[in-house]
C-alpha cells in the first residue's frame, strides 16, 4: 500500500518538495545541481566537495577559511618599565638661569645702541649717555659672573622616585639635589665642601687635590625594597673603586642622618655613590 505523500511549498525558493515521512523524493531548487550528495555515514561538508560552488557561497567559504587561519589574539602583558618613565624637569626657577648671560646680554645691548645713538646712526641721541653709562658696568658684571659660573649637572629622575621624593627623601638629600641642578658662582666644583671633608685633600690619609672626583650627573631612583635613592655619579681618572669603598661610611655620615651609602663602579672612569634614604616620613 503506498504511503501518503505530503506536499510542502516554499515561497521563497519557488520549489516544491514532495516527501513522505522517511524518504526525500524530489527537490526542485536552483542549487540542486551544484550541491553534492553527502555520504550516508559522513557529515556533509561544502568545503571539501569536488563540485564547484555557486558564486553566492564563495564569499562564505573565504570568510570561513580566513577565520580559521587568523591566530587568536594574545593578551597584552604589562610593560615592566611602566613606572620607570623619565620625568622632565619643566619647573621654572631663577636659579636655573645664568645671570652671566643676562648681564652680558643687557650690557652689550645698551653699549651697542648707545654708540649707535651717539654717532646718530640710531635714534635717541639724548639717551646715548645713559645707555653707555649703564652698559659698561653691566657688561663687566656679566663677564665676571660668566667667568665664575658653575653650570648645573644633569638630573635623571624616574617617575616612581619623584613620587617618593617629597615624602621619604631627607632634607639634606633635597638640598643636595637643588644645589647641584642650579647655577653656582665662585665654586670650583659641585659639592666642593663635602668632597674636601670626605677625601681630605692634602692630608696624610687623603688624596691630592688634583685627583679630586668631579660630579657629572645625579639620578633619582627607587631601590628594590622601595626606598628613595639619590645617585651621585663622579668622574675620577686618578682614583680606584677602593678609594670610594674606604670612604663609604664617611659619605653616609656627611649626608646623614638616616642615610645608607653604597658605592659602585660605572663605565670608564665613572663611580656611583648611592645615597639611600631610610626615612619613614
Amino acid at each position: 500500500m503506498p504511503m501518503p505523500m505530503r506536499a510542502l511549498s516554499t515561497a521563497a525558493a519557488g520549489g516544491t518538495i514532495l516527501c513522505n515521512h522517511r524518504h526525500l523524493l524530489s527537490l526542485h531548487h536552483p542549487y540542486q545541481s551544484s550541491l553534492p550528495r553527502p555520504h550516508a555515514r559522513s557529515r556533509p561538508s561544502i568545503f571539501h566537495s569536488q563540485s564547484p560552488l555557486p558564486r553566492s557561497l564563495k564569499p562564505l567559504l573565504l570568510l570561513t577559511r580566513a577565520a580559521e587561519s587568523t591566530p587568536p589574539p594574545s593578551a597584552a602583558s604589562p610593560s615592566p618599565l611602566s613606572d620607570k618613565t623619565i620625568v622632565t624637569d619643566e619647573e621654572f626657577s631663577l636659579a636655573k638661569v645664568s645671570f652671566g648671560v643676562i648681564g652680558l646680554g643687557l650690557g652689550i645691548t645698551l653699549l651697542s645702541y648707545g654708540f649707535g645713538a651717539y654717532f646718530n646712526i640710531l635714534p635717541g641721541t639724548e639717551w646715548s649717555a645713559i645707555m653707555l653709562t649703564y652698559g659698561f658696568p653691566l657688561t663687566i658684571i656679566g663677564m665676571a659672573l660668566k667667568y665664575a659660573e658653575l653650570k648645573p649637572v644633569p638630573c635623571l629622575t624616574y617617575s616612581d622616585a619623584q613620587k617618593l621624593r617629597e615624602t621619604y627623601a631627607t632634607p639634606i638629600l633635597k638640598q643636595v639635589r637643588n644645589d647641584v641642578i642650579r647655577y653656582r658662582y665662585g665654586d670650583e666644583q659641585h659639592l666642593e665642601e663635602a668632597l674636601k671633608r670626605i677625601f681630605q685633600y692634602g692630608l696624610g690619609s687623603g688624596i691630592p687635590r688634583r685627583s679630586a672626583p668631579s660630579l657629572q650627573m645625579i639620578r633619582e631612583e627607587v631601590t628594590e625594597d622601595g626606598k628613595y635613592c639619590l645617585v651621585l655619579v663622579f668622574e675620577a681618572k686618578a682614583l680606584q673603586l677602593s678609594d670610594f669603598e674606604q670612604r663609604q661610611a664617611k659619605f653616609a655620615s656627611f649626608f646623614g642622618p638616616d642615610i645608607t651609602a653604597e658605592v659602585a663602579k660605572g663605565e670608564n672612569d665613572l663611580y656611583e655613590v648611592r645615597l639611600i634614604s631610610n626615612s619613614t616620613s
